[in-house]
């Protein structure tokens, strides 16, 4: 109860942060199960993490898609499907050529006969043994996994989805913002008070959900680059004082990559924190950093246990340290070692 009450606070009010973050399953719990599938979902959840993550593209017949990308070659197993063979293309998205087989060239029926697998078998072998077993969920279906957590548990089981690449869906005649509130309507998650946080690595959907919805919504911010919409507008300007200050106008939230908060110096290891938790606090956004990940590959130098790049290291006092900063949030696709850590 108290953890719920805890999460409702720190979600859906103004007040400052909480001695323990939140704990955001990064596409569920990934490091174990390939992500944005059911089992992924569902062990996040008794694992304890407070909110699972959908990203969200488009199918060919307009239906939101979970899936990282919107390129599917490396999460499921549509590249051994001789059926679609012939859908193989290169296209460019926010200015990166891609090639492989991309959600709006697929409508749902066709994306539902494909099953995922793991995107980082280099890394996560154990998770690579479930590869094939689950289908592509939609949004509404991880809704309805959260949901039904919710009522099992007890426990607010908020949903954080990320609009992927909206202009360019936009662009090839898939605009998602007014499906997108169409979606949320129906499913009720429009008030201030919903569990969940929406979040886009863009600013103008954001802006103009601002004004269509009163659900709180994230503003993610890359370690380097800039919004896809916003030509000459770097994510290093959007984070100085003013910026964040011009960010509260449309957003509650400010998601930074990680070592924006805990810089790493020339060797890998964590420097003193970045100003970047108090100067958001200071104007009233919460922060939540992304991703832990428990990987020495992922993790600083002085995380780092063995020789492996695959081996886990201290990922549980990497957490700690973020909570210490005072951060109110944390993206994990380890949500148990995150929520060891506090």
């Amino acid at each position: 109860m108290i953890r719920a009450i805890l999460t409702a606070l720190i979600l859906f009010t103004g007040a400052p942060a909480v001695a323990q973050p939140l704990i955001i399953a990064h596409r569920g719990a990934s490091g174990e199960r390939p992500e944005h599938t059911r089992s992924a979902y569902e062990l996040a959840i008794e694992q304890g993490a407070d909110v699972i993550e959908p990203d969200l593209v488009m199918s060919k017949d307009g239906v939101f898609i979970d899936r990282h990308e919107n390129e599917i070659g490396g999460t499921t197993d549509v590249a051994s499907r001789p059926e679609y063979a012939d859908r193989k293309t290169t296209k460019t998205i926010d200015g990166v050529a891609t090639t492989g087989w991309f959600t709006e060239d697929f409508t749902l029926a066709e994306l539902k006969t494909l099953r995922a697998k793991e995107r980082l078998p280099a890394f996560r072998l154990g998770s690579a043994a479930f590869d094939g077993q689950e289908p592509i969920l939609t949004f509404d279906e991880v809704v309805a996994i959260a949901r039904t957590a919710s009522a099992r548990t007890g426990r607010t089981i908020a949903v954080a989805p990320e609009l992927k690449h909206p202009t360019y869906f936009a662009g090839i005649g898939l605009p998602m913002e007014d499906a997108f509130v169409a979606e949320l309507e129906r499913l009720h998650l429009t008030g201030a008070d919903a569990p969940i946080i929406i979040q886009c690595f863009e600013v103008g959907p954001l802006e103009r959900l601002s004004r269509r919805i009163q659900a709180p919504l994230a503003q993610l911010i890359a370690a380097s680059g800039g919004p896809a919409d916003r030509p000459g507008l770097t994510y290093a300007e959007m984070i100085t004082p003013e910026g964040l200050m011009a960010m509260t106008a449309y957003a509650a939230w400010v998601a930074p990559e990680m070592t924006l908060v805990l810089p790493r110096d020339a060797e890998g290891r964590t420097t003193t924190p970045s100003a970047l938790v108090a100067d958001a606090h200071a104007v009233g956004l919460k922060v939540v950093v992304w991703t832990l990940r428990a990987e020495n590959a992922f993790l600083p130098a002085e995380r780092r246990r063995g020789d492996g790049f695959a081996e886990h290291g201290d990922m549980a006092g990497y957490a700690a340290a973020f909570a210490e900063a005072g951060v109110d949030a944390i993206f994990s696709d380890f949500p148990a070692l995150a929520r060891a850590g506090l």
